[in-house]
């Protein structure tokens, strides 16, 4: 019998709505960061932006925000607002893992695949939402866009930063992409990843996650272990 145990895998899992529940703080500190910009709350102008928002899940937040905002000034104040917003509501206790998360990279990495947690928000959210969590020493590596030269999904960069980082696996193929935006399968496909996982406990739905590539979709990143046991997820042999 093949133990699949042995075939180490890289895995790169995404933060919010993947294995993070922040029960929708992203559209409340946008709105809190659109307000210090002069955008009124109940306006047709705020429902417009947190409507894109809500579309780009996923994305690189400056990158939504130069597209909202116009100028990179305001892009950049606009993300700074964000981030100190989204930040507070964190402090607030009000994050916490998807049911069964922890107990999932664990799993992962006691099998011996090395984990990574990606995120489209700026490395200072990403550590207060790890703070939060106490999962400073949960993965094996972090990124967030600025560790991948400054893009977010849908590129492949961070996924590929992984790669490259870690050393953990010798081929692209060998690496398992999962998140629940379509700009998670995006960035899987794009890099090359043998595995991509859409999961049903964020943004995007079964057919949103397959439309945009998805080779597998779960109800949770919880069942991600079993599904990566299966032997004919096994390359063959050359």
């Amino acid at each position: 019998m093949t133990d699949t145990t042995t075939h180490r895998r890289l895995i790169v899992l995404d933060m919010a709505g993947t294995t993070v529940a922040d029960g929708g703080l992203v559209e409340r500190a946008f709105a809190r960061a659109a307000d210090r910009l002069g955008v009124q709350p109940g306006t047709p102008d705020l429902a417009e932006k947190l409507r894109y928002v809500r579309d780009t899940m996923g994305e690189s937040k400056i990158s939504v925000f130069r597209h909202l905002f116009g100028t990179e000034e305001r892009a950049q104040l606009a993300n700074s607002a964000f981030e100190r917003a989204y930040a507070e509501l964190v402090d607030g206790g009000l994050v916490s893992e998807v049911l069964g998360a922890r107990a999932a990279i664990e799993e992962l990495r006691a099998h011996g695949h090395t984990v990574a947690l990606t995120t489209g928000f700026a490395r200072v959210t990403q550590d207060a939402i790890l703070d939060a969590l106490g999962w400073r020493d949960l993965a094996d590596l972090t990124l967030c866009p600025a560790d991948a030269g400054g893009r977010g999904r849908p590129y492949p960069d961070m996924v590929l930063a992984a790669f490259l980082r870690t050393g953990a696996v010798a081929d692209v193929r060998e690496t398992v992409v999962a998140g629940d935006t379509a700009y998670d399968m995006l960035s899987g496909r794009r890099a090359g990843a043998g595995v991509v996982a859409g999961v049903l406990t964020g943004a995007h739905n079964r057919a949103t996650l397959t439309g945009h590539g998805a080779t597998h979709v779960l109800d949770s990143v919880a069942e991600l272990p079993a599904l990566l046991a299966r032997p004919a997820l096994l390359p063959e042999s050359s």
